[in-house]
């Protein structure tokens, strides 16, 4: 009997086309389907904590900015030909720089000793600091895309001398969450004097979700729009988040793996929490006498009192778990160069003489606090500031422009080898030309201690993966054990 069904080694094309078609679309389906059910077994927390890439040396990290470009050469890089060419003229072009043309070499108006084991120097303008040296790693050789204010700080902040990209604390929070539910996972502390350049910009989440946003608040500044409004009783906004509650669950089992609902809802649940949880942490008052004039918390200088109330607010953040701390010493420009900020153009002698007593003392009494209480092995301490400043004085004034070709930051606490130096400016503090740096190196290695891979924690946004290192940023290893 001849069979009805004729044996075929190949398919016509329209037939293999439909196959194939179907095939794949049956393997995005599910794809599609388990990444839903991936979805709704998520917590619903965009903060919840999250593992690193690799085991990491730190859990929390705290940047401390000093807005207004401090000088290297004034502070933390000593410069012996500096001083034995004071008031010469520079060899070469003249310069001109931010606010115009330079005048002749200037030293530094302060005397520089060695301290530590390592025998770092410094200038006596930091006498407290200068005892924390052992446990410092000073970078040397940072340079800045940017000579300008604003779109330097963002770069420090952002890794962007353009608005809009996601500042270090939204990428941190971001990869790992955090451990406290109940305050906010970045916390951006402002100077008691005012907001800083760019303001919100520099503890901005940018493209990445919201959540991811810096709060800013400090010991004397409230977080916004937390309290209850008048006439509102506890009673009765217990009864209405639980009423509220309920109608987010019964939305929530009918759409699920809505997941942008439940991330505003645990916003708005975090905010409830915060209410309780915001004013205890901001509450000073359990401190004792003796923490409070470590800090320097007790001080006649106003300014400084104020500061040193905030480096003490950041370590109770800390010890709750918070993840990301931006710290500011230092404010806003304002019409005299100098007055708010680290920004010298005209005095600097008074204009340092000024900031600097208001961050010696509480800056190095948070390091030696963390350090006895036992979490400075796993908190990262970030010293920064947007560039720096020029080995000679401005022409007619006695302070130094701006000059982002190089300039000092460091790093303290989990994972750096404390008592190391890294990198060098020039004979006289110009331009950096010992293991030159860029901006990506030092957020790599932060990021490389928090146990992130900075060329792997990325974000997909208007058609490129996104990362707060560009395309560029090495992790400085002499620097970390």
């Amino acid at each position: 009997m001849k069979s009805d069904v004729q044996p075929r080694s190949w398919l016509y094309r329209r037939e293999f086309l439909t196959q194939v078609g179907t095939g794949m679309g049956s393997i995005a389906l599910a794809c599609m389907l388990a990444e839903e059910a991936q979805a709704q077994q998520r917590t619903p927390s965009p903060v919840a904590p999250k593992p690193p890439m690799y085991p990491a040396k730190a859990k929390r990290v705290v940047q401390i900015f000093c807005p207004g470009a401090v000088s290297h050469l004034d502070t933390f890089e000593y410069k012996p030909e500096l001083i034995k060419r004071h008031g010469q003229p520079l060899r070469g072009e003249k310069l001109v720089t931010f606010q115009g043309t330079n005048g002749n070499i200037m030293k530094s108006p302060w005397e520089w000793k060695q301290y530590g084991q390592s025998g770092k120097w410094v200038t006596e303008l930091f006498p407290y600091l200068s005892e924390c040296v052992d446990d410092i790693a000073f970078v040397h050789s940072l340079t800045a895309k940017s000579n300008t204010h604003g779109p330097a700080m963002l770069q420090m902040s952002t890794g962007f001398i353009l608005d809009g990209f996601p500042s270090m604390g939204g990428w941190v929070t971001y990869a790992l969450g955090t451990e406290n539910q109940n305050l906010p996972a970045f916390v951006a502390i402002p100077d008691p004097r005012g907001l800083p350049p760019n303001g919100p910009n520099n503890w901005t989440a940018g493209f990445l979700p919201a959540a991811y946003q810096g709060t800013y608040f400090n010991t004397e500044t409230p977080i916004a729009n937390l309290n209850s409004p008048k006439g509102s009783s506890p009673q009765q906004e217990k009864a209405l988040r639980k009423y509220l509650n309920t109608l987010n669950q019964q939305y929530a089992e009918r759409n699920p793996g809505h997941s942008d609902l439940m991330a505003r809802v645990a916003a708005y649940e975090l905010a409830a929490r915060m209410q309780l949880s915001a004013p205890e942490v901001t509450d000073l008052s359990k401190e004792t006498q003796e923490t409070l004039r470590f800090y320097g918390a007790d001080s006649n200088n106003t300014l400084k009192a104020g500061y040193a109330r905030n480096c003490i607010l950041t370590r109770r953040l800390l010890e709750r778990g918070v993840r990301f701390i931006q710290l500011y010493c230092g404010a806003h420009a304002s019409q005299v160069d100098g007055l708010l900020n680290w920004d010298a153009h005209k005095t600097l002698k008074s204009d340092y003489e000024r900031h600097a007593p208001i961050m010696d003392q509480p800056t190095a009494a948070l390091l030696k606090d963390l350090k006895r209480r036992d979490m400075l092995k796993d908190t990262l301490i970030l010293w920064t500031t947007e560039f720096g400043r020029m080995p000679t004085h401005q022409q007619g004034s006695e302070g130094r422009d701006h000059n982002p070709a190089g300039f000092t930051c460091w790093m303290a606490g989990a994972g750096v080898k404390g008592g190391t130096t890294y990198g060098a400016t020039d004979e006289l503090g110009y331009k950096a030309v010992e293991n030159p740096s860029v901006i990506a190196d030092f957020h790599a290695t932060a990021l490389h201690l928090l146990g992130l891979d900075h060329t792997k924690l990325t974000y997909y946004h208007d058609g490129i993966f996104r990362r707060l290192t560009d395309v560029s940023g090495s992790v400085i290893k002499p620097i970390i054990t």
